[in-house]
């Protein structure tokens, strides 16, 4: 059998060790040959049992291949499987390995749920600690970054927002965003609108935008539409500043943009959804492991607002605003 035999092995099956062992019995390669993850071992360390993991360690010419620039412990580490992690090093990974901007496993999982996963080396503990731009352990800027992730996705929490369009502004307030929009206050028969269903009239529905002064900045929200991811307003948002906006689009998932004094900065990104290269930043590839799962919170943060709770959100806002009638995306 050669590597079509991960083809038919879906994500719930790395945590089958009958399954996954037969496969490799009946000539499965356990190097390379699962299309989305690049080898079996990152696949089972993302989405796998310990047990699965211990059995295609056994089984590959290197523990440490790397696919994408990371290898199969720092995918179990980013997807908080520590299980899986200390069944890699128990095999031989090398949690200290230099790779993806400075953030080796060891270090990536100091930031973490699980900060104890691996013991720290001495400053004299050999080649293979030498890293290049960042010591082992995390910096007093990221540590603050690790404790203010955790205070924020729960000030923030969980709920359904679905359809939901956010920009978050760093720098502005409220007021300030309205007029940056040439907004006026929502009237009588937009007020009647959002209370009665914003849907029954879409075109006039996306012309609203509700507005709340947040800790760092402001929130401009739309819970039933895209307007306020649209390039036209967080255009005129970001005028020497910078806002980070998503749009919860039910066929395409999370949508994302950043957009710095005016300009297109990143476009089409999908936060909250742990997806990181090699080439990224570091302190990007910090914020992608700390708000995976957390699209909210990751828009939030990028732009450094501090939410207490979820109401800027939510809602009701401070105030309801009407856009002029235009084109958002121009």
């Amino acid at each position: 059998m050669t590597a079509t035999g991960w083809l038919r092995t879906g994500w719930d099956s790395w945590t089958d060790l009958g399954r996954i062992r037969a496969l490799l019995d009946a000539g499965a390669d356990p190097n390379s040959g699962v299309s989305h993850f690049g080898t079996p071992l990152h696949a089972a360390a993302q989405h796998g049992s310990p047990e699965v993991v211990a059995e295609l360690a056994g089984r590959v010419d290197d523990i440490d291949a790397l696919y994408k620039g990371r290898t199969a412990l720092w995918s179990a580490v980013f997807a908080d499987r520590p299980g899986n992690a200390r069944a890699l090093v128990s095999a031989g990974a090398d949690p200290w390995r230099p790779m993806m901007t400075g953030w080796p496993p060891g270090r990536l999982a100091l930031a973490g749920p699980t900060p104890d996963l691996f013991p720290v080396p001495s400053a004299d503990g050999g080649a293979s600690i030498a890293m290049t731009g960042a010591g082992l352990g995390l910096t007093e800027a990221e540590r603050a970054a690790a404790a203010e992730a955790g205070r924020l996705k729960a000030a923030i929490g969980t709920f359904f927002y679905e359809g939901l369009g956010l920009a978050c502004v760093a720098g502005i307030t409220a007021a300030e965003a309205a007029r940056r929009l040439d907004a006026v206050p929502a009237d009588e028969d937009d007020l009647e609108l959002i209370d009665d269903d914003p849907g029954s009239d879409y075109e006039h529905g996306l012309t609203i935008v509700g507005v709340t002064d947040v800790p760092g900045g402001c929130v401009v929200t739309q819970p039933w539409g895209y307007t306020p991811f649209t390039s036209g307003v967080t255009g005129r948002l970001s005028v020497r500043t910078v806002c980070y906006a998503m749009y919860a689009n039910a066929a395409d998932g999370n949508q994302g943009s950043v957009h710095r004094d005016g300009s297109d900065e990143a476009w089409d990104t999908h936060p909250g959804g742990g997806a990181v290269s090699g080439d990224e930043p570091a302190d990007e590839i910090l914020a992608c492991y700390l708000y995976q799962g957390h699209a909210l919170a990751y828009c939030c943060a990028g732009a450094g607002l501090r939410l207490t709770d979820p109401r800027p959100i939510m809602g009701p806002p401070d105030m309801w605003l009407r856009l002029p009638d235009q084109d958002t995306w121009a």
